[in-house]
């Protein structure tokens, strides 16, 4: 915990960096499409650091986070075998498939959006929706209404309770950092084993 304590801490003075709202963005738009660790953490933190800067910070997330979006779209439409096929294989979900399919089949943009806003990695349904040949224009705007609703969501809690959510993390730290991966692993598990 002392580390990932002073990985927070560490996180935090990025908001005074020139380097904040570039390393926000990267973070979102590899997330969207292979890297595993949600831009959630930068978000709140940056957030946290500057509070009347939270909802331009859920911009540049969101903004990050559709365009790797795009790019995992592109990875399953063009690069299946190549690359979407290993990074499914990563995460565990190569059998869930056909079961992401019939979710498509069935719910189109709903499946997108859903994935978007929830714990469930976004990464595994922008993979499939290229693999699959969902419309790109529906794909990018569920995308949008679920990436957005999700980081919103989260800036406005700490632009109107900025301090007293910041004081909120700082003492129920330790329980906070359980909870997030808990939720984290929740997603990656429905996934695997709820849902087929």
């Amino acid at each position: 915990m002392k580390y990932i304590k002073k990985l927070y801490d560490w996180i935090l003075h990025w908001a005074e960096t020139p380097y904040a709202v570039p390393a926000l963005f990267l973070l979102a738009f590899t997330e969207s499409s292979f890297f595993p660790v949600p831009p959630d953490v930068l978000l709140i933190t940056l957030s946290l650091s500057v509070p009347k800067k939270a909802f331009r910070y859920a911009v540049v997330c969101t903004f990050g986070s559709i365009v790797g979006g795009m790019v995992g779209y592109l990875i399953g439409y063009h690069l299946m075998d190549l690359i979407g096929v290993p990074i499914l294989n990563f995460y565990g979900v190569t059998e869930k498939y056909e079961y992401i399919q019939s979710l498509y089949m069935r719910y189109d943009a709903w499946a997108v959006g859903i994935a978007g806003f929830t714990p469930i990695p976004y990464k595994v349904f922008t993979i499939a929706a290229g693999a699959f040949k969902i419309d790109f224009i529906v794909f990018v705007l569920a995308s949008i209404a679920g990436r957005a609703g999700r980081f919103f969501l989260v800036s406005g809690f700490i632009y109107f309770f900025g301090p007293s959510i910041k004081n909120f993390i700082d003492k129920y730290f330790n329980l906070l950092t359980f909870l997030f991966f808990g939720l984290l692993i929740l997603g990656f598990l429905l996934i695997r084993y709820v849902f087929q």
